[in-house]
């Protein structure tokens, strides 16, 4: 099957690749539903609860700062150097992504290539104005105050750069994320098991204005029987079997 893909990409103008946690796991970063992922082991502190409740923060940054090492520590690994392959032979266009650990940028996909739909846990937003803050320079203060974190510039409530549970999805990243996906020709959703929407509606569009679809998954997932090929298999080794990279 990695042969029918590589004619895919051969075949492909304007690919768009779409990864989820599958494609990070081989970095050593858990992913979040399965058993002894993230979920699994926290409750699920809801956008609301962490804007309207002190303590909801103090917990939040503690879980934050006690599981960045992990994240600190974590490289790309083959499947990641594979997509950053495609990239820069111009056959991918986009990197539209639901992980948050920065790694596609990491292996040297541009930033501006890569389209973030559930946030970055690598750095901080101020919820007022926006404004960038940095784990570095939070991370001193809150351990030794236990105080949850305000934006300097204006004061407002400040949080991981990632997208939580009832929050708004950031509009001009799925807005780029549409646009990328109805105008490729080849759709290669990577990691992924396709039931988190709104971002799971993107393959769907990308088949339904006449790409081609391909799932890489170790698993099967519930849009298997609208793909024109489906392979499970460890997405790393299989990658890099296609592109040529170690």
């Amino acid at each position: 099957m990695s042969d029918e893909l590589h004619k895919l990409i051969q075949k492909s103008h304007r690919a768009v690749v779409f990864t989820g946690a599958g494609i990070s796991t081989e970095s050593g970063i858990p992913d979040f539903r399965s058993p002894g992922g993230i979920w699994s082991k926290n409750r699920v502190i809801y956008f609301d609860e962490f804007v309207r409740s002190r303590e909801a923060r103090v917990e939040a940054w503690t879980r934050l700062f006690s599981g960045r090492a992990t994240l600190k520590s974590a490289t790309p690994n083959a499947g990641h150097r594979a997509v950053s392959r495609l990239v820069e032979i111009g056959k991918v266009s986009d990197v539209v992504t639901q992980n948050i650990d920065g790694l596609h940028q990491a292996s040297g996909v541009p930033a501006e290539k890569v389209i973030e739909v559930h946030g970055n846990a690598t750095y901080a937003k101020c919820l007022s104005c926006g404004l960038r803050h940095e784990f570095d320079d939070i991370e001193p203060v809150f351990l030794a105050t236990k105080e949850p974190p305000l934006c300097s510039a204006c004061g407002g409530i400040v949080k991981s750069a990632t997208i939580s549970f009832g929050q708004a999805m950031p509009e001009e990243e799925m807005e780029r994320a549409a646009e990328a996906a109805l105008a490729c020709d080849l759709f290669l959703a990577v990691g992924s098991s396709l039931v988190v929407y709104p971002a799971a509606g993107l393959p769907i569009a990308a088949k339904r204005a006449g790409a081609r679809l391909v799932i890489l998954n170790r698993d099967p997932t519930e849009l298997d029987h609208m793909a024109d090929l489906v392979i499970n298999a460890e997405i790393g080794p299989t990658l890099a079997k296609v592109v040529g990279v170690n």
